[in-house]
């Protein structure tokens, strides 16, 4: 049985990385358990291979949870701009892609996970990948007890405190499980009820089939519900909707409700038809609609719009409904493609079991939780990233 370190993560993606580096520049050693082949999983297939690592204009703003200044504690010990200065130190350099999101300039994310290998390797931090822990117990002695299969063997460690940096429900096939909210619950923490978020969503019924044939297509919109907006792409599948605009929303969707899409936000179509009508009043609705849009999508709106008439012979009434329709196209989903599709996972550890300042359950002293696992949940964009650094950094200040 080992006794030769400060702590033990379970989890070696960007909260157990972060925690590791940090906690070896304080002196300290830490053994990640991670039971994949290789850390960094997420961060390697996220941003499509690319790793959208931060977000220029993260705060707390951006983050989904039942105590929304929760996060800003870490946020502030650990802020984007120290996250940007760790990865230049290291030859990565940003570069901005839309609405603040930043990427390597090489556009590669094992560049990323490479960095903390390094580090963790000259900061003497152990990496045991195809450990899979089975149990953590609290001793009366105050350490805690870790088992762990490593190569068809049972093995034991002890520690003085635990780091539960080991994700969310998303994405199975890549390692993930529930492991954080199970440890959670053994120690009698609460759970903030946990669901899919940045998930495409699903059509079904009878408008099922016209979303179908406009699989492919991609619309700049703003799609709204009683509490916020979104303004970005959406795409249309064979299934439903997607793109990041839908996935956005879908971090405050809940099961029947409905959401609302601006089909041409910034602009009036009211406005337009007025001019258009003006200058060439025999010009069909599906002409000047498919100026706006692709021709699939134009022709599509005949479900919805009179689009064989002239503008000239657009009435009042014609003109309430395409108003209607193009910004409040109304979309009632069926459901979401749930935590295989999904990029991270809303809810988690409940807020208030932790304390904000170092991220240690307040019940059993010893005990951290950071990432994803928490009740902490960002937009997309490399938020989820940044608070995986700050949850990371703080923890290793205090373990």
């Amino acid at each position: 049985m080992n006794h030769s370190f400060d702590a033990v993560i379970i989890g070696g993606g960007a909260c157990g990385l972060m925690c590791a580096v940090q906690a070896g520049y304080l002196g300290k050693r830490t053994l990640i358990l991670e039971k994949n082949e290789k850390v960094g999983a997420k961060i390697l297939i996220s941003g499509g291979g690319r790793c959208n690592y931060t977000n220029l204009y993260a705060s707390e703003a951006n983050f989904i949870s039942e105590n929304l200044h929760f996060c800003k504690s870490a946020l502030s010990q650990y802020t984007v701009e120290d996250t940007i200065s760790f990865f230049e130190s290291f030859g990565i350099h940003g570069q901005e892609k839309t609405l603040g999101q930043l990427f390597p300039e090489s556009n590669n994310a094992k560049d990323i996970v490479r960095v903390f290998e390094t580090l963790c390797e000259d900061l003497d931090q152990k990496i045991m990948t195809n450990a899979e822990v089975k149990d953590v117990q609290k001793l009366d002695s105050g350490e805690f007890k870790v088992s762990y299969f490593h190569n068809n063997k049972l093995k034991e460690v002890l520690v003085p405190s635990v780091v539960i940096a080991s994700g969310g429900l998303p994405i199975a096939k890549m390692g993930a499980t529930d492991f954080g909210l199970r440890v959670a619950r053994q120690f009698g923490l609460k759970i903030t009820e946990t669901a899919p978020a940045l998930v495409p969503l699903t059509i079904t019924g009878k408008d099922a089939e016209w979303f179908a044939q406009l699989s492919g297509n991609s619309i700049f919109c703003r799609v709204s519900n009683d509490r916020i907006s979104f303004e970005e792409n959406i795409l249309f599948t064979h299934w439903g909707l997607s793109g990041p605009a839908i996935l956005q929303i879908s971090s405050y969707w809940k099961a029947g409700e409905q959401i609302r899409i601006d089909l041409l936000p910034n602009q009036n179509i009211s406005e337009i038809i007025q001019s258009q009508r003006m200058q060439n009043g025999r010009k069909t609705l599906l002409s000047l609609l498919s100026d706006l849009y692709t021709k699939k999508f134009a022709d599509a709106l005949d479900k919805y719009l009179p689009v064989e008439k002239n503008l000239a012979s657009l009435t009042k009434e014609d003109l309430i409904l395409i108003d209607q329709k193009i910004h409040q196209f109304e979309v009632k989903a069926a459901g979401d493609k749930g935590y295989d599709k999904a990029e991270v996972m809303r809810g988690g550890v409940a807020t208030d079991e932790l304390s904000s300042k170092t991220l240690e359950s307040k019940k059993v002293p010893g005990l951290y939780f950071g990432g994803e696992c928490v009740d902490v949940t960002g937009w997309l964009g490399g938020y989820n990233f940044q608070w995986a650094w700050s949850s990371g950094f703080v923890i290793a200040q205090n373990i």
